[in-house]
């Protein structure tokens, strides 16, 4: 029975089915790690777990530690071999060996030499089980040797000849690091021209004068001993050729000197490696290093290609400033041939180098422990590779196959050895040996044939917390030999778990793929093989996921300004949940300006570096969610900076700058201002923009300007700040190339022409010196013209001219330069004065009573003397007789523009005379008026008269008394009077028509109804038609017998004995109440009479309006609350309660009430809707009588 562990899973059968047990994982070839539980009772082969390299290079200072450790059950015992015979260290005192170890320790400190323990050593650990064997372990003390002494003469040379100063280092073990220095242990300078090769020589591809000093010190430092050693120092001196010569006459029998050549410029030659081609051979694995080192002047540049390839990208490094090249980890795939190229300004050489990539025998697959039952079947395979291919030869317990001991289980099979039917004494420990020539390897693994009952590694009700839908693994660890079989349950009676949504692993592991909260419970583990049986309850909980709820969004803030970030989470009420806010993966700044509380992150005044990703991280014991958002933090655009003018030209130059950080915005476009320091120093003018992509602009320039340029960036955010001001740049003085604008001619006198013009800025002068030549002529002559050279300024005055004549007139810029081109010729007139002619011919249609026409004659345009304005009229109203002593007279205008001989004159006041006159205006002012004309206007309808009072109100009559119309605007003729009654539902009676002659203000309207409302219509008459009405609305006054009632009610309502009447009443009907109550509680009948007095409303029942009785019982008022008794006004009017409902319902928010002449007050509004209505309230008692009432 094999024991491994295998990824492959199978889903449950409806039956058992035997597992192979995942008991041993294999670390490496030399350990298999068991449970400790099983180590006090199984036993087990040996198994090396610890010793010292192959190739073990010891410091002969101190003593000597080869070590060997290993396990096993029984615990192993030790032995060693030197040079492949044992050895006895018990005859060696220096010699011991660490207690229950097989590590040996020897004492080479106090007495003895490394060198005397020098060989090959090899461990072996036994016991009951078999023998396992560790590596050969080559022992070497480390050597540290002295250079040799030689004499180093000092070395002239030629300025640029090529130059290699041997190092040639003692051999050492291991090899020595390799470094240049000077007498101050300084390192030299290295670099493309001078620089160390992979064997220790100091390359200069060509000498420089700066390369002379007496100390090029060759070191050599032994990492093992610690030490460094020295050679001698060389002297170098760099001569010119003409220094060289003198040194040759003077000194030619003491002084070497390198190199005949010539220090002209010449092509590159190789250092190192020499000739065309070479060949290099690595072992796989190791680094790969070709170097490449080449003289000539100026100095060679290397490259490097590998031929019909390409040089991998993550292994491949160039070291020496690039002459040499490294690929790390190199395989054989990396063998081909390499070529280095030598290339200067003279010609390129180049050198191929052919690599060959050999290996050490590397696993395949090693052999794993085999742990079987008696009678099972399995196989040890080893498999190697090499270059050359490695050969495979098998030991068991140490000794070589061949001659050991022979076991009918086993057979070999080249790398394979095959067992079958094993019993316990095939137990053993075997050992597989793959070597070449390049070097070997070794690995143990034991076959331990065991017989054991089922065993459960895995803790006694073990609890799994899971989250709900993600797997489940409840451990069943478990041993046996023969393997058990594993099944298992879910609670106290449940049978073996078979169903599709389990999955069992071969190492007895129990699998839920996607666990719900029905899940949970207890699971029983049951392992079984023929000697016996083990079981084991584990416990699963199924918690709820940790979920986010509200994620962070994207930000984008403008720097100074505050973010918040929203992290809500939701968790399992079981779990306790942490959330940690992270900036880029890593924690929050340690700045005050972070805050977090349960479910925000707020960041203020937002920085620079305040932009990156901030991750919401939520964590439980179980689970782990995390949501992230960007934070980008924007600004307006840094300033530009180092402005730059070329291609200065006459008219243009370039300007060119660099952007300033865009500060996450990108900009949009530059806008270029300019200064001009001569005429407006310290202003600002927009000259051009650029897209935000470009960086120089073309611009245009004016001459005669100290120009200086700025510029400003733009994003989405805003615009920069200005940059610095370039430098000035004074462009050359030219002619005008403009000349004034908006020129004009205008006369302010009669006599004048005003000519003025919009002066050039000392921009547009384009020079020193800037006037203007005036030119002006009669427009209708032959005048020739007439020109004046005046100053800087922006009007001229001609005198003399003939009234309001045109004349043309231009004016032309000029400097000291020159003339500015040829103006434009503009119009203008000299002074205008007033006209002398008035409108002739006037005419007034009158067209109704408000509306009138008026023509007249338009004035000849010599008369006007001017541009013609227009035509004014002035009209008037006749003054009455009344008013004809006042002296002003109100005149009233209109203005006709233009050449209009005709005009409306609106608004006139009917019935009324007017008189009018026209004067013709132009640009000075108006001319003589036309003679006044006279008109009237006739007859319209009267305004609303002015008042409307009814007065002495009485039973059946009413008194109107009224005030003319305020306009009459004719002869009034007549009045006309319509009314009509309301009654208590607001509904309008039949409409009364009566004429009243125009000289009344009063009438009295007779045989009225009493105590009811009438609405007046009332409006004044012309022979033009009807005039605006006025409306009122009053009331006839009660019955004078009601009033008698009502005030008796008052006077009964005072006595002592109705008020002790009125109290027995209510007794009485208070428990006739009860009565009936407890009849109808019981089921007894009585009649509907009583039942209706019972009940009977509680209100003053409203009186009829046509005779005063009361009303009849209505079911629509039961729930009106109890009224009030009503009073008698101060005035001994009674009013009925519909009467008063009807007033305040039909009042425009004006409750109705009477003057003290008796007048109503109010207006009729037309509400439909009748509103419960309460009497006016009282300061005294209720009337004991309208109580009586109530109950009647």
């Amino acid at each position: 029975m094999q024991l491994k562990i295998m990824p492959k899973k199978k889903r449950l059968p409806a039956g058992r089915v035997p597992l192979i047990l995942f008991l041993c994982q294999m670390i490496s070839a030399l350990e298999v790690p068991l449970d400790p539980k099983l180590l006090e009772d199984l036993v087990q082969p040996p198994t090396i777990t610890q010793q010292s390299p192959k190739d073990y290079i010891v410091d002969p200072r101190e003593n000597i530690v080869i070590q060997c450790e290993a396990k096993g059950k029984p615990p192993p015992s030790f032995s060693w071999t030197r040079n492949g015979t044992h050895f006895d260290i018990d005859k060696d005192p220096l010699v011991t060996m660490r207690p229950g170890s097989g590590t040996l320790v020897i004492n080479i400190m106090s007495e003895g030499k490394a060198e005397t323990y020098e060989g090959i050593y090899q461990c072996t650990a036994r016991n009951e089980r078999g023998a396992a064997i560790s590596n050969n372990i080559v022992i070497r003390p480390s050597r540290s040797p002295l250079w040799t002494k030689e004499k180093l003469e000092p070395i002239t040379l030629q300025n640029g000849q090529p130059l290699v100063l041997p190092c040639r280092p003692p051999v050492g073990l291991p090899p020595a690091i390799i470094f240049w220095m000077d007498n101050s242990f300084q390192r030299l300078p290295q670099s493309e021209r001078v620089s160390q090769g992979l064997n220790g020589d100091l390359y200069f591809s060509n000498v420089l004068p700066e390369d002379t000093r007496e100390d090029y010190i060759c070191y050599a430092r032994f990492n093992h001993t610690q030490t460094i050693q020295q050679k001698q120092p060389i002297s170098l001196k760099v001569i010119s050729v003409d220094e060289l010569n003198d040194t040759i006459a003077a000194n030619l029998s003491d002084t070497e000197f390198y190199g005949a050549k010539s220090s002209r410029e010449r092509p590159p030659t190789f250092l190192t490696p020499e000739g065309n081609a070479s060949h290099k051979e690595e072992l796989r694995g190791n680094v790969l290093s070709l170097e490449c080192i080449a003289e000539g002047l100026p100095t060679p540049i290397i490259y490097w290609i590998k031929e019909d390839g390409i040089l991998p990208t993550n292994r491949t490094f160039y070291r020496n400033f690039k002459k040499t090249l490294q690929i790390i980890q190199v395989s054989e795939s990396d063998s081909g041939n390499y070529q280095c190229i030598a290339k200067n300004a003279l010609g390129a050489i180049h050198h191929t180098i052919s690599v060959t990539v050999k290996a050490a025998p590397y696993w395949i697959m090693a052999p794993r422990n085999l742990v079987l039952s008696p009678g099972e079947d399995g196989t040890l395979i080893c498999r190697a590779y090499g270059n050359p291919k490695p050969r495979i030869s098998w030991l068991t317990n140490g000794v070589p196959i061949e001659i050991a001991p022979d076991d009918p289980s086993r057979r070999i099979d080249g790398d394979t050895i095959i067992f079958s039917n094993v019993q316990e004494r095939s137990s053993a420990v075997y050992q597989c040996n793959a070597s070449n020539e390049y070097g070997y390897l070794l690995a143990n693994a034991f076959v331990n044939v065991l017989a054991e009952p089922p065993r459960i590694l895995t803790s006694e009700n073990t609890l799994y917390q899971v989250i709900a839908n993600r797997p489940a693994f409840l451990d069943c660890a478990f041993f046996g030999s023969p393997l058990p079989t594993i099944e298992w349950f879910k609670g106290a009676k449940g049978s073996a778990l078979h169903e599709d949504i389990y999955v069992l692993h071969e190492n007895g592991t129990l699998e839920i793929p996607v666990a719900q909260k029905d899940s949970t419970g207890t699971y029983t583990c049951v392992a079984r093989n023929k000697l016996g049986i083990a079981k084991n309850e584990v416990h699963l909980e199924v918690k709820d996921p940790t979920r986010i709820l509200k994620q962070p969004e994207y930000a984008i803030v403008q720097r100074g300004s505050t973010v918040s970030f929203e992290c809500k989470v939701k968790h399992d009420h079981t779990l306790i949940a942490t959330v940690t806010w992270l900036k880029d993966n890593g924690a929050l700044p340690n700045d005050e300006r972070f805050t977090v509380d349960k479910d925000h992150l707020v960041v203020t005044d937002v920085r620079d570096d305040d932009g990156g990703t901030y991750t919401c991280a939520a964590n439980t014991t179980l689970d782990d969610v995390s949501a992230s958002a960007e934070l980008s933090v924007v600004d307006v655009p840094n300033p530009p900076f180092d402005l730059e003018l070329t291609n200065q030209l006459d008219k243009s130059v370039q300007l060119s700058w660099t952007p300033g950080d865009d500060n996450n915005s990108p900009i949009t476009k530059f806008v270029i201002e300019y200064e001009d320091a001569m005429h407006e120093a310290g202003l600002w003018h927009h000259q051009a923009e650029v897209s935000g992509t470009q960086t120089t602009a073309q611009l245009k320039l004016s001459p005669y300007v100290n120009y200086s340029f700025r510029v400003m960036a733009e994003n989405s955010i805003g615009r920069s700040l200005p940059s610095e001001g370039s430098e000035q740049y004074l462009t050359k003085a030219a002619e005008p190339d403009k000349n004034p604008t908006a020129v004009e001619g205008l006369g302010s006198e009669p006599d004048n022409l005003v000519i003025t013009w919009k002066p050039l800025n000392g921009f547009e002068s384009n020079g020193p010196g800037l006037q203007y030549r005036v030119s002006w002529r009669q427009r209708d002559g032959d005048d020739e013209w007439t020109s004046v050279v005046v100053a800087n300024v922006s009007k001229y005055i001609v005198s003399g001219t003939p009234t309001f004549v045109p004349y043309l007139i231009k004016v032309q810029a000029l400097n000291d330069v020159g003339f500015a081109p040829e103006p434009a010729v503009v119009m203008g007139h000299s002074g205008e004065d007033l006209p002398m002619v008035a409108p002739g011919n006037v005419h007034v249609n009158v067209l109704n009573s408000t509306l009138a026409e008026v023509q007249w004659d338009s004035v000849p345009l010599k008369s006007i003397r001017g541009h013609l304005q227009g035509y004014r009229i002035y009209y008037w109203k006749a003054q009455s007789p009344s008013q004809r002593n006042r002296r002003h007279v109100e005149k009233k205008i209109l203005t006709f523009q233009g050449s209009k001989t005709h005009g409306m004159l609106p608004g006139l006041e009917p019935f009324s005379h007017y008189s009018l006159n026209v004067r013709v205006v132009n640009g000075k002012g108006e001319g003589p008026a036309s003679p006044d004309r006279a008109f009237s206007t006739p007859e319209g309808v009267p305004s609303a008269p002015s008042s409307l009072k009814i007065v002495n109100p009485t039973l059946d009559s009413l008194t109107l008394e009224w005030d003319p119309p305020s306009h009459p605007n004719g002869v009034l003729t007549e009045y006309t009077l319509k009314y009509q009654p309301i009654n208590s539902t607001h509904e309008l009676g039949p409409l009364i028509d009566l004429k009243i002659p125009a000289n009344k203000t009063r009438w009295t309207l007779k045989n009225l109804n009493f105590s009811t409302r009438y609405k007046f219509y009332f409006y004044a008459q012309t022979s033009a038609g009807s005039g605006s009405q006025i409306t009122e609305e009053a009331i006839t006054t009660m019955d004078e017998g009601k009033m008698a009632m009502a005030s008796r009610q008052v006077d009964i309502a005072t006595q002592g004995w109705f008020i002790g009447l009125m109290c027995a009443v209510a007794l009485l009907i208070l428990i006739l109440l009860i009565v009936c109550f407890i009849r109808r509680n019981k089921g007894g009948k009585y009649p509907v009479k009583e039942k209706e007095d019972a009940h009977a409303d509680p209100e003053i029942q409203p009186m009829k309006e046509d005779d005063g009785t009361f009303g009849e019982y209505s079911d629509a008022e039961d729930h009106k609350p109890l009224k009030k008794g009503s009073r008698t006004p101060s005035d001994r009017t009674v009013k009925k309660e519909d009467s008063d409902d009807s007033l305040v319902d039909y009042g425009e928010g004006v409750n109705g009430q009477f003057n003290e002449d008796g007048s109503f007050i109010g207006q009729y509004s037309g509400k439909k809707e009748k509103e419960p209505v309460e009497g006016n309230e009282s300061s005294e008692a209720p009337s004991p009588v309208n109580a009586m009432n109530s109950f009647v």
